[in-house]
């Protein structure tokens, strides 16, 4: 009897156990047929986004022009060099491009005539400079605006009253303001420079519109602004041959002044820099040295006790 109730018990006991195991190895097999699936569900999500984007990117390029849009070449200045400063006499002459060619379509409206001073003309020259232009003021006394002739401090003025004025004397487009268009524009004056000179007949298949120019250093190719700088369009006061290139190249480093103007005083400072930090770091070697050459000159004896 006890024998039979042992044997009842013990199956009993064992049954749990076997089921137990059972459910353990059913749990192992199916995380471990997820953990496939989602690896292979992942590999197919990632195949078909790359896909999809490898698709998007092909047909991106392929609906672009670029074959139509030129890079502007990398040129030669005078002020590209890490101790370089700018040629002034080329900012002088490229005042005079900006004042007889550019200022009928672009203003300039955050230069003032006293930042000439000392970089292109000297004081009296930019008063004179600064005096030939009319500006309106007021109000006076009896609350009426009037014109006077302009200051040093007053800046360039604007060839037209506003936006909307300007838009419709060029055919809907407006002329961007010049005093920082070297630092709006990717590739700088080498843009200028050759957006300047880069006018040519369009291609085949490119459509312009009334009034637009062709020009592959613009983005687009189609230009409102017509071609402004030919051979001798200006006559230059130092007797500077102008020729096209030669005036695309002075207004060019003018532009980059007035979007830099504190170029050269940038540069003066990293010589002045390099040298205060020379003759620092030669004083910290030296004293170094001084001081610790007493302890690595020393010599030190061990000797055992008599």
């Amino acid at each position: 009897m006890a024998a039979t109730v042992g044997r009842i018990c013990g199956v009993g006991l064992l049954k749990p156990s076997n089921l137990t195991t059972i459910s353990q190895k059913s749990s192992y097999s199916t995380a471990k047929d997820w953990t496939w699936g989602k690896k292979a569900l992942l590999g197919s999500l990632g195949l078909v986004a790359g896909g999809t984007g490898a698709i998007l990117f092909a047909l991106d390029q392929s609906v672009k022009a670029s074959d139509l849009e030129l890079h502007p070449p990398k040129n030669i200045w005078s002020h590209t060099g890490l101790f370089s400063a700018f040629d002034h006499a080329s900012i002088r002459r490229g005042y005079e491009v900006y004042k007889q060619v550019c200022a009928a379509c672009h203003s300039m409206r955050f230069i003032a005539y006293r930042n000439l001073v000392g970089v292109s003309h000297t004081e009296l020259e930019a008063k004179a400079e600064a005096e030939e232009q009319m500006v309106e003021d007021g109000p006076d006394d009896q609350g009426n605006m009037f014109k006077r002739p302009g200051k040093l401090s007053d800046y360039f003025p604007s060839p037209y009253p506003n936006e909307e004025a300007a838009r419709a004397a060029n055919n809907g487009a407006y002329p961007p303001d010049l005093s920082y268009i070297v630092s709006a524009r990717h590739g700088g004056e080498d843009y200028i420079f050759a957006l300047l000179t880069g006018y040519c007949d369009a291609p085949a298949g490119v459509v312009l519109r009334e009034g637009q120019y062709y020009n592959p250093y613009f983005p687009g190719g189609a230009i409102s602004m017509a071609q402004a700088l030919y051979n001798e369009v200006i006559e230059y006061q130092d007797g500077t041959p102008p020729t096209a290139s030669q005036i695309a190249k002075d207004v060019s480093t003018f532009l980059k002044w007035t979007a830099e103007p504190e170029h050269d005083d940038r540069k003066k400072m990293l010589i002045k820099a390099i040298g205060i930090f020379t003759f620092l770091i030669a004083t910290c070697y030296y004293i170094k040295k001084l001081k610790f050459s007493s302890l690595k000159t020393r010599k030190i004896e061990f000797r055992p006790k008599e």
